[in-house]
């Protein structure tokens, strides 16, 4: 499957540089799968779309403040750091730039000495979930030396890590988290849940519709496009992800009532996804004709890969943004509602004035 084939124009000016006020305030386009009908909706009428027993999983991961500025120790020269993850010597994969002038013993002052660092041997070891070295440009293993908690120490001196696209520094850096983000670990937003206010997930709550949280921290795939030309020679990343007990609970009883579970964001469908396919004791890679399963709780770490071909176990229904071209999203996006009808409602969505990417406008695909 030929990569060129999810490309798609987009005019420079339809990527949003900034949120809209209030957060559902942005536009909604309303996909339908079995007959490719569009309608242009607020996001604020999300609930519209949702009906009593249906179960809405959103991720609580939260971003990771993990943009460092800092210089070189001695030189004074400027470094930027990214941390991805730590692996199994206590190193971290990072995103360094500029990153081929930063040779192992290289030593990095931040905070104006409150933390350091030294770049180590660039081998990369596994990390926790088994993930080997990164073949990204510019990535760099890091050491720490810090006081206390490192998550404390960035919390204090590091920044929100916005995508390359968006050029403008954000004036309230939660305006890149969800209202509902929980637990600490991605390295980029799960930007569908951007667009929900606690006024709207009650009223949500309140017309007997669940809301139930699973985390998948947001990894490096997020900053890497698809550079090979076939679609199936892609590596995914490893990302960790759980399922708590009381989510997989909503998931069996909407099942046993007819309900839908109706996912906000690619991160909460590939949580999902992975749960129910490490239920079916099934590879990923191999029978995807399997019938939909149960998601079980629990936790792990996933590769999965989800193009045009799957068959989707657990989502019904998908609440998303508008993606980049030939990037994975697009693909799992294109897997849910096919390829034709996904391109055509982004082409439609840009004569329209859409806007795009992170901070842009929703969809949801029913």
């Amino acid at each position: 499957m030929r990569m060129d084939a999810f490309d798609y124009h987009l005019p420079p000016g339809a990527i949003a540089q900034e949120p809209v006020e209030p957060r559902d305030a942005s536009r909604l386009l309303v996909l339908r799968r079995e007959d490719g009908r569009l309608e242009h909706r607020i996001f604020r009428d999300l609930p519209e779309y949702l009906a009593p027993g249906d179960v809405l999983v959103v991720n609580e991961s939260r971003v990771r403040p993990a943009r460092l500025i800092g210089e070189k120790e001695g030189t004074g020269g400027a470094v930027e750091l990214l941390l991805l993850r730590p692996d199994a010597e206590g190193a971290w994969e990072c995103l360094a730039r500029p990153g081929r002038r930063l040779r192992a013993g290289q030593r990095l002052v931040f905070g104006g000495g409150r933390l350091r660092g030294q770049v180590v041997d660039p081998r990369v070891p596994r990390s926790p979930g088994g993930e080997g070295p990164s073949r990204a440009a510019g990535v760099r293993r890091v050491r720490f030396e810090h006081r206390g908690p490192l998550e404390q120490v960035l919390e204090e001196l590091g920044r929100v890590p916005l995508p390359p696209y968006i050029h403008r520094e954000l004036a309230d850096p939660e305006r890149y988290q969800t209202v509902y983000a929980r637990e600490t670990g991605s390295a980029a937003a799960p930007t569908a849940g951007l667009h929900f206010t606690p006024e709207l997930l009650d009223r949500i709550r309140s017309m007997g519709v669940v809301v139930a949280p699973v985390v998948l921290h947001v990894g490096l795939d997020t900053f890497r496009p698809v550079t090979e030309q076939e679609a199936e020679e892609h590596p995914m990343h490893r990302e960790y992800y759980a399922i708590p007990a009381e989510t997989a609970a909503a998931v069996e009883g909407a099942r046993a009532r007819g309900g839908r579970v109706v996912a906000v964001g690619t991160t909460s469908v590939r949580a999902l996804e992975a749960a129910a396919i490490r239920a079916e004791g099934l590879d990923p890679a191999g029978d995807r004709g399997a019938a939909a399963g149960r998601v079980p709780a629990g936790s792990g770490w996933t590769d999965l890969y989800i193009y045009p071909g799957y068959r989707f176990r657990a989502v019904d229904a998908l609440v998303t943004n508008f993606h980049l071209p030939r990037s994975t999203l697009l693909l799992l996006v294109s897997a849910f509602a096919g390829r034709e009808r996904v391109l055509e409602a982004y082409r439609v969505a840009v004569e329209a004035g859409y806007r795009f990417f992170s901070f842009g406008d929703a969809m949801v695909i029913l």
